[in-house]
């Protein structure tokens, strides 16, 4: 059984009365991922007889049983956008002084996150002192530390080239071309600027936790969080398209911790694996208290239909088919076609697993066929 799940079902319910619908929500789909509380599907080989039950996936982007194969498709999805050119990798904070007021307006606060984050990449990339160019970039969120508390930052893959004014596709050198505290100055300045402008003009859509500042108080809290320095970095420069994937596939997932990491749920306590800070290769154990390490877990599910993964420049939605298709030839990248496309789900696990997971698991020779399907009301 999946670690994590096991501890939401131990213990979840010492936490119910203290969250919110969406948690709620994500912790019944986790729990009843894959059981016959979802219902499923009977199927019977056409040679030995026996027969095997199927039951449904949640399909909740915070399920750690769900999300293997949903990652997959993404990542070979995106593999059609990677151009043969450098990629960097830009991660973006915020001062410890919002994590509050983040959690307590998440849907707000993350979309000026986002709109800062890429007003700061698009237009440090379209100066002519950097690279004079529309870069293409993709941006995530993630809201969790090694340990799972609270700690909203947006990770971004950057092209290193782009595209110019003029339509031509300028190549960036190796190193970044954009000196950090340039890029982390800017961001704090755009941030800042939109946080301000929402509570001026947006005050009455922000939680009571926003809404006690007086004006004073807030102006004071803006002094505050100009004077510090804001930790914006980039993390490490690709070597090539096949490291763009193999990073894509480690960062998709929505998942605040996986399975493998967790080393053991006692009636009491939940212990994990960390990495270590000052040295990445190195591992240490938390131990936490069930009920602290669920009330972490439950920290990092998003608000509903909240989109996690977007896209800008030149490899927003709106340019895929013109200026994508155009930096591609330019910069003569090969094309990488898709493996999954138009594939079924249980082919693609089967390519994934290295084995045709239609055929029976008894005898080993025929296929398995569905003879039957019982949704969730069915079960007794």
């Amino acid at each position: 059984m999946n670690k994590i799940i096991e501890a939401l079902e131990l213990f979840n319910p010492q936490l119910e009365k203290d969250l919110s619908g969406q948690q709620l929500r994500a912790v019944h789909d986790l729990c009843a991922c894959r059981t016959a509380s979802l219902g499923g599907h009977v199927h019977k080989c056409s040679e030995c007889e026996q027969i095997k039950v199927y039951y449904n996936s949640c399909r909740n982007r915070h399920c750690p049983q769900c999300q293997g194969l949903n990652k997959a498709i993404w990542v070979d999805k995106m593999s059609a956008g990677v151009l043969d050119a450098p990629y960097f990798h830009l991660v973006f904070t915020v001062p410890e002084e919002l994590k509050s007021l983040f959690y307590r307006n998440q849907k707000l606060l993350y979309s000026l996150f986002y709109k800062a984050c890429a007003e700061t990449i698009q237009e440090l990339c379209e100066d002519p002192r950097y690279l004079g160019a529309q870069p293409g970039f993709f941006s995530m969120l993630h809201t969790w530390s090694q340990d799972l508390n609270y700690h909203p930052h947006i990770h971004s893959v950057v092209t290193g080239g782009g595209l110019s004014e003029k339509g031509q596709w300028r190549m960036s050198k190796k190193k970044f071309f954009i000196p950090v505290k340039v890029l982390s100055k800017k961001f704090r300045g755009k941030f800042l600027y939109y946080l301000k402008k929402l509570y001026t003009e947006n005050k009455h859509r922000l939680s009571s936790f926003f809404c006690h500042y007086e004006e004073e108080e807030f102006n004071a809290l803006i002094d505050r969080l100009y004077s510090l320095e804001w930790y914006t970095y980039v993390k490490e420069a690709f070597s090539g398209p096949q490291a763009v994937l193999k990073y894509l596939g480690r960062y998709a997932s929505g998942v605040a911790i996986s399975n493998s990491r967790v080393l053991e749920v006692t009636q009491e306590t939940v212990s994990f694996k960390v990495r270590n800070r000052k040295d990445p290769a190195r591992q240490t154990t938390i131990t936490l208290k069930g009920k602290e390490f669920v009330r972490r877990f439950l920290l990092h599910i998003l608000p509903r239909g909240f989109v996690k993964i977007r896209h800008y420049g030149i490899q927003a939605t709106r340019n895929k088919k013109t200026k994508l298709v155009l930096c591609r030839k330019l910069s003569k990248s090969k094309v990488y076609s898709p493996r999954y496309a138009g594939l079924s789900k249980i082919a693609i696990a089967s390519l994934i697993a290295g084995s045709d997971l239609s055929i029976c698991p008894f005898c080993k020779t025929c296929r398995m066929e569905k003879i039957q399907e019982f949704s969730a009301r069915m079960v007794t």
